[in-house]
């Protein structure tokens, strides 16, 4: 069965397309393009503000894009066996990573958080690669030991202990959101591996304290949950800024929003604008229905890649069957996250908006990881199943 789809050009000559799966990548497409005319409407003022050139940060979110687009285009061709292959090796390089951040002089330092390392013009952003490793990871991890994960306490002890290595090192940034993201990733993978629901219950209490101690720790993280549980109005000028410069950009929305460009709260009033708040500029320019918009484009990539998954999990391919819950749920939960700290539900933390917020690191890693669901897609496609599949 052939992965390619031919159609007929001028002159008689065909053009082969690979047989994919167009839905996921139209939304992933639609997504990156709202998500560039959002980063470009959220960001001019303060670019001109802060660099007197207006279109500073679109250019270089258009770097960050062409970036993803070559690297997409190459990782394609690798084989999700080569990945399997490495995906221990993958996971020691990202903790590598991750501690040569802290090193002093090698880190660069931006509002009191040390996530980067400066190479040539380019930040390179470790914790943000660290997801993409971790799902691979846990996803060879669960196919090699899936008797020990079902059978044994140490079955899933083990991948527990290289996570809190990646935890431990990522605190030290700080950076509680990215931890979130990939316990809630984790945890979930080892779930769907089949960690028995006793065993789980205890793993999930063991989290809930772990992340309570991180949260009392910090006296801001403490005094955000404080403003959460109580109303960000109780400190409008401190923790409690940014949630009501965000529900006032979503009120002023309203149903069809102010139009393209016409919003006033990310002039002088809504911090990070373009990363962390740009669904609140979303609302605020295209009301309710482009909020409503973006959230079920999202649902939809989460849907393909774990359908993705099940169909690869009955044909056999297991590993790239964890790989799309995987990315599924990291696509899905960090939505989930950014949204609802928009709009109030969860309290306040740096997490960008996958595939929109500004922020090179995050759209490229993104798209990296909608390139493997593609890949996953084609490969199964394009074998003796190829048949059966494209009837689904």
């Amino acid at each position: 069965m052939s992965a390619y789809s031919q159609a007929s050009l001028p002159g008689g000559a065909d053009l082969r397309l690979p047989k994919l799966d167009y839905l996921l990548l139209t939304a992933a497409i639609a997504l990156l393009c709202f998500g560039l005319i959002m980063v470009a409407s959220a960001s001019m003022s303060i670019a001109d503000r802060n660099t007197g050139a207006p279109f500073h940060y679109v250019i270089r979110h258009l770097i960050a894009l062409g970036l993803a687009l070559v690297l997409s285009l190459l990782m394609f061709k690798i084989s999700m066996k080569q990945w399997e292959r490495s995906s221990t090796i993958l996971y020691f390089v990202g903790l590598l990573m991750l501690a040569v951040v802290l090193i002093p002089g090698v880190g660069t330092t931006v509002n009191g958080a040390t996530r980067w390392i400066r190479i040539g013009g380019f930040s390179l952003q470790t914790s943000e690669f660290m997801k993409l490793f971790l799902v691979i990871y846990m996803a060879g991890y669960v196919v090699r030991r899936q008797e020990e994960l079902s059978y044994q306490l140490k079955g899933f002890i083990k991948p527990l202990i290289l996570l809190l290595l990646a935890v431990f090192f990522i605190m030290e940034q700080p950076d509680f959101g990215t931890t979130a993201v990939l316990i809630s990733v984790a945890m979930g993978m080892l779930f769907l591996g089949g960690v028995p629901l006793h065993q789980y219950a205890g793993l999930l209490g063991l989290v809930g304290a772990m992340l309570t101690a991180f949260v009392m720790s910090s006296a801001y993280r403490m005094e955000r949950l404080e403003v959460f549980f109580s109303s960000p109005w109780a400190d409008p000028f401190g923790s409690g800024y940014q949630l009501i410069q965000a529900l006032i950009a979503f009120g002023q929305g309203e149903w069809f929003g102010v139009g393209l460009g016409n919003g006033i709260m990310k002039q002088y009033y809504l911090p990070e604008a373009h990363t962390d708040f740009l669904m609140a500029v979303i609302g605020e320019e295209f009301g309710l229905v482009g909020t409503v918009v973006v959230i079920v484009l999202f649902v939809l990539i989460v849907w393909r890649a774990f359908r993705i998954g099940a169909l690869a999990e009955r044909f056999g391919e297991r590993f790239s069957a964890f790989v799309a819950y995987g990315f599924g749920l990291w696509i899905g939960m960090q939505a989930f996250i950014n949204i609802g700290v928009n709009i109030g539900l969860l309290p306040t933390k740096g997490l960008t908006l996958p595939l929109m917020s500004y922020g090179g690191n995050s759209i490229i890693v993104a798209c990296l990881a909608i390139t493997l669901l593609l890949r996953i897609d084609y490969e199964l496609r394009s074998g003796k199943r190829g048949a059966e599949w494209d009837k689904e």
